[in-house]
């Protein structure tokens, strides 16, 4: 007699990942995070509530459902469409922390602490309110502390940030006229530095090649091993080299372009090809041949 094998029934509360996400942005910020949608119908615009590290947010569909292709994600669920008590509640919230912010700032005045107030966030399932700040160095805010405890009558936090983590958070445009990259993509800082604006013939000047926090721009790591391998081949500035119309002191590199601006030795400038240029074995070669030959001695 044959047995039917029974197929054991999988486990409904087990997390799958989801078929479709979507983009949430939360309210004041730029970059979108996905989210499972559920069985909400949601369309582009509409204000929601979702779980972040922070807390309970109110943010906006950014995006439709799209295809989720990471399967081995497990997206936040989007809790609700906000309603009139979410309203209300984040206005609450916003005006919490506008009295922070206030008193705060006036306090940092009156301690004459060297700090500067960039964001206040309130949280109120914690019952608690951030202040960030910025500073040269350590700062003894234990009597603002103490001050905003007892006005405010909630937990105070104070967190110091770097300017290149504050700019991120904040948000703005760079000079090239769009929206800051750790605003919107970039996903981690790495370290940048000065020999990369080098390496890029970039004028060092500290307003053409720094972003809006101060610091070295992020873009200048972009295309810098590009520039380096590209600046292999070409003489250094005011290094003498041998071209065919004499001998000259070269002046600037035009590295993209391959091409190397000489000034020879009548006075005269002229524009090079890399390629109408010897190579320096060919002119050490040269110099070489020229070199008397020594006997070794005994």
């Amino acid at each position: 007699m044959n047995t039917a094998v029974e197929e054991k029934p999988q486990n409904p509360s087990a997390k799958q990942p989801p078929k479709f996400v979507i983009g949430v942005r939360v309210l004041e910020q730029i970059k979108s995070e996905l989210y499972n949608p559920g069985d909400l119908k949601l369309k582009v615009g509409m204000t929601v509530m979702i779980n972040t590290q922070q807390g309970l947010k109110m943010g906006v569909v950014a995006s439709n459902k799209v295809l989720n292709f990471r399967k081995d994600s497990n997206e936040t669920r989007v809790l609700r469409i906000a309603n009139d008590n979410d309203f209300q509640a984040e206005n609450r919230r916003q005006q919490i922390e506008e009295k922070a912010r206030t008193l705060c700032i006036n306090k940092v005045a009156e301690l004459k602490l060297s700090m500067n107030l960039s964001r206040v966030v309130h949280q109120p399932h914690m019952n608690k309110t951030i202040f960030f700040f910025t500073a040269e160095g350590r700062v003894d805010f234990r009597q603002l502390i103490r001050d905003l405890a007892a006005n405010l009558r909630h937990r105070i936090e104070m967190k110091q940030v770097g300017v290149r983590d504050e700019a991120k958070v904040i948000g703005g445009y760079g000079v090239c006229g769009e929206t800051l990259c750790c605003s919107t993509w970039l996903p981690d800082f790495t370290p940048v530095t000065i020999k990369m604006a080098k390496n890029q013939g970039m004028a060092l000047n500290p307003s053409k090649i720094s972003g809006v926090c101060g610091r070295l721009m992020c873009c200048l790591q972009y295309e810098h091993d590009n520039y380096k391998a590209l600046i292999k081949n070409l003489p250094r500035v005011n290094s003498h080299i041998k071209t065919p119309d004499g001998q000259g002191r070269v002046l600037k590199n035009e590295i993209l372009e391959q091409r190397v601006v000489v000034l020879l030795e009548d006075a005269s400038v002229m524009t090079y090809a890399l390629d109408e240029l010897p190579k320096p074995q060919d002119s050490q070669n040269h110099e070489n041949s020229r070199k008397p030959e020594h006997s070794q001695k005994p």
